[in-house]
């Protein structure tokens, strides 16, 4: 590892930016092409990685500086990050209006969406590492992506056990076993994940055995509500609650002295940036109703209504979606988007006002999670936070690697888009959101919903918001991959047993391995996208 007393890299050394740039593209084409295709979006981090990886065994002197893991770090942050930002914050945006045969909402929507995505990987970066989103919480996919750039660097047995990890991980995935919730069970918390796994056992018998549908019954939905709400008391009670003046001395300022040591991102700082954060996103809310001529379209009331609740959707997306991405290494952005249209539809917002709130909320989330999952990367190659000074200014560099990843996202998306709705490709989740609005909603869904929500709100009270037991199984619910439930619970299973037999002295070997088991469920989804895309 390079010493970190020295300056971290910058974006602005002229190889490094041109290969960000380069490697942007490639990201935001391939995030493009395969939302459209196949309705995903694959994580190119640990392609990115292996880019860099690759580039610096090319035998030219300039190059050879890629083989600092830290060079290696921005270059796949910026590839994941223009995957993710084109794909889902841009192009499942503005393929709402499309679908619904409004052509003139495009740009629109366009402009709004970018303005969210940059807002939300700004507010992500600015509380990364805060009591909310600690840089110790465990975004899997992260963690992946780092042990697989220390194993290229250091080699020996870490290497070696990524390999096994990675070989394993591509097996069970051609098995179609999903290798990445395997994995990710042996890296989390034990509580939030068995919730995780019980909710996607239930969402795949709960037709087969039981004849009821999760989904098609709001259940899901509902219990996401529910927990959704408490989660967002409770992080409000972590960022905003205040230490009482008698707590001053003492334990107090010994709890403050130790929370101060513990985050790079004081509890103050995270406060004033989620203000802010929603602040923006009534600007954003503002601005896209103004653009589109919303405003002509509904009463200043409804207007007012329609401003207030699109930024705070937003805003609560981001929160919900981060959650269950740094716990489990999935987040359910279309899902919780989609319970956000229903309650705009219950509200009563016309049919223009519900495509730009699903648009707009859809927009954020993504880009959030993602850059957590590569913060946590930087993270892990910077010494987990031994030297803050360090992490401070390598999580910067990999925050302007990221804008310009989404400014190259933005460029691509602009000049391409037209090419994409011409043959009718849009993603297939547009045609769910138009299809919905354009059938309405009823009392039954409403009731359905307020009923579900009151166990989701019990569950995530019980659990607290460090186990988050609501939102997990709520995500596991509202995920539908075939038995991925077995996977995280068999996961869970082995990692007790071996932790038990073994005093916890496996724990090390445990996570190397489910990174492997992560990255070669990566590479596989990746591949077999690129070859389903190309059939």
């Amino acid at each position: 590892m390079d010493n970190q007393k020295q300056q971290h890299p910058t974006i602005f050394e002229p190889v490094s930016l041109i290969l960000i740039i380069v490697t942007s593209v490639l990201g935001a084409i391939i995030g493009m092409q395969i939302v459209t295709s196949l309705g995903v979006t694959p994580n190119t981090a640990i392609i990115g990685a292996l880019i860099a990886m690759l580039i610096a065994r090319i035998p030219i002197a300039i190059l050879n500086r890629f083989k600092s893991i830290h060079r290696q770090n921005l270059i796949q942050t910026s590839i994941s990050s223009a995957t993710f930002g084109a794909a889902n914050s841009l192009l499942i945006p503005i393929g709402i209006p499309f679908v619904m045969g409004k052509p003139d909402l495009i740009l629109p929507m366009l402009i709004g969406a970018a303005l969210a995505m940059f807002l939300d990987a700004a507010i992500l970066y600015k509380i990364f590492d805060s009591k909310l989103f600690p840089a110790s919480g465990t975004w899997a996919p992260g963690v992946a992506t780092a042990e697989s750039i220390l194993a290229g660097d250091k080699g020996g047995k870490r290497a070696g056990l990524l390999g096994v990890g990675t070989l394993i991980g591509l097996i069970g995935s051609i098995l179609h076993i999903p290798m990445s919730a395997f994995g990710v069970a042996f890296i989390g918390n034990i509580w939030a994940l068995t919730m995780f796994g019980i909710g996607l056992l239930i969402r795949q018998y709960s037709v087969p055995i039981f004849n009821i549908d999760v989904n098609e019954l709001y259940i899901a939905h509902g219990l996401m509500i529910g927990a959704g709400i408490v989660a967002l008391i409770q992080a409000g009670f972590l960022i905003f609650s205040k230490t009482k003046a008698k707590d001053q001395g003492g334990d107090g300022a010994a709890k403050a002295a130790a929370e101060a040591e513990a985050y790079t991102r004081p509890v103050n700082e995270a406060r004033r940036v989620l203000g802010i954060g929603f602040l923006l996103y009534l600007v954003i809310a503002l601005i896209i109703a103004i653009i589109s001529g919303l405003i002509t379209h509904m009463s200043f009331g409804m207007l007012i209504g329609f401003i207030v609740f699109a930024a705070f959707a937003a805003f609560v997306h981001e929160i919900i979606v981060g959650i269950a991405a740094m716990h489990s290494g999935w987040f359910p952005a279309f899902a919780v988007a989609f319970i956000t249209l229903l309650v705009g539809m219950m509200i009563g917002f016309p049919p223009l006002a519900l495509a730009l709130l699903a648009g707009f909320s859809a927009a954020t989330g993504p880009a959030f999670a993602d850059m957590g999952y590569d913060l946590k990367t930087g993270y892990i190659l910077r010494g987990y936070g031994k030297d803050k000074e360090f992490e401070v200014q390598g999580r910067k560099q990999q925050y302007l690697a990221s804008l310009i990843a989404f400014g190259v996202a933005l460029i691509t998306v602009i000049v391409t888009y037209q090419t994409y709705f011409a043959q009718n490709l849009v993603p297939p989740i547009d045609k769910v959101y138009v299809s919905t609005i354009q059938a309405g909603t009823s009392g039954d869904v409403a009731l359905q919903l307020l009923i579900w929500a009151i166990p989701g709100a019990i569950v995530q009270l019980i659990g607290g918001p460090h186990r988050q037991l609501g939102v997990l199984f709520a995500t596991g619910l509202l995920i539908s991959t075939p038995n991925a439930s077995w996977a995280v619970l068999a996961g869970i299973l082995i990692r007790v047993i071996v932790l038990k037999v073994t005093n916890r002295k496996a724990e090390t070997n445990l996570s190397i391995l489910a990174a492997g088991f992560i990255a070669g469920d990566a590479l596989y989804s990746f591949f077999n996208s690129i070859f389903k895309m190309n059939k």
